[in-house]
């Protein structure tokens, strides 16, 4: 039987999702509390690779167990073998040939600015702090620029190493709660620290007088044009989205009522 659950974890004291040589991550954390549970060294497959410090409201995995429970017994055993900084959320059957990483449609990332000349005293492992003033039509503007399929060399880490930097973004959003300015993106894939590179880019033309636009940077094809990137921790994983209908549902809200909306 493969099973598939969502996970939901904050990143800030793990080294990023996937197992690494001397670090604590979020995926060694799950497999030892699957063994805890199965008496088994599962390994299991993911729908995202997230980088250090970032989080996730709907990080899919998937692993196959000879083992049958029922959901409340997966549930409870496997949470009560996590630290509380990672939660397994929901489990469920999926079909034999189910991959949370290459069954996946597309993914949704979240971007979360903090805005105000006051230090997010309670939210700043969750936000990045911006205390000058963002001109919100400004980036709504420019951020309208990345949607569609474009070649996206110029918002990718100079470490990148994926073959094809031509992506699709579907879904773009902007919204103020209070002091906080979310940036949603919805796309195929995304390239090496690409969501983070955006925001930086749609910080930067927003705070300071820069003369390119993001059209403009898009054509040059070149890093160099784009902003800095963006900190780890204002970064969420939303999650992927599959023909399967167990994770239909968006976890937008969940990350809105976070931030107080």
């Amino acid at each position: 039987m493969r099973y598939a659950c969502i996970v939901k974890y904050d990143g800030t004291e793990y080294a990023g999702f996937q197992i690494q040589k001397n670090a604590k991550t979020i995926q060694e954390e799950i497999e030892k509390a699957l063994f805890e549970v199965t008496k088994s060294n599962l390994k299991i497959n993911y729908s995202g690779r997230t980088d250090a410090g970032v989080h996730a409201l709907s990080q899919i995995i998937d692993f196959e167990t000879d083992i049958q429970r029922d959901k409340k017994n997966w549930l409870n055993g496997i949470n009560s073998n996590l630290p509380l900084s990672i939660a397994v959320k929901d489990i469920f059957e999926v079909p034999q040939d189910f991959n949370s990483r290459f069954s996946a449609i597309e993914r949704s990332y979240a971007y979360v600015i903090y805005n105000s000349k006051d230090k997010p005293l309670f939210f700043n492992s969750f936000s990045y702090w911006i205390s000058n003033n963002i001109d919100l039509d400004k980036m709504t503007q420019q951020m309208k620029m990345l949607e569609g399929k474009h070649d996206f060399t110029s918002f990718r880490s100079v470490n990148c190493n994926a073959k094809n930097p031509i992506k699709k973004i579907s879904n773009l959003k902007i919204q103020r709660i209070n002091k906080f300015i979310i940036l949603s993106f919805t796309a195929n894939a995304f390239l090496q620290n690409m969501v983070r590179i955006m925001a930086g880019t749609l910080i930067d033309i927003s705070v300071k007088n820069v003369d390119l636009s993001v059209n403009d940077i898009i054509k040059k094809r070149d890093r160099t044009f784009a902003g800095k990137t963006a900190p780890a921790k204002g970064l969420f994983f939303l999650g992927p989205r599959y023909k399967y209908d167990f994770n239909s549902k968006t976890f937008e809200s969940d990350l809105l009522n976070i931030f107080g909306a």
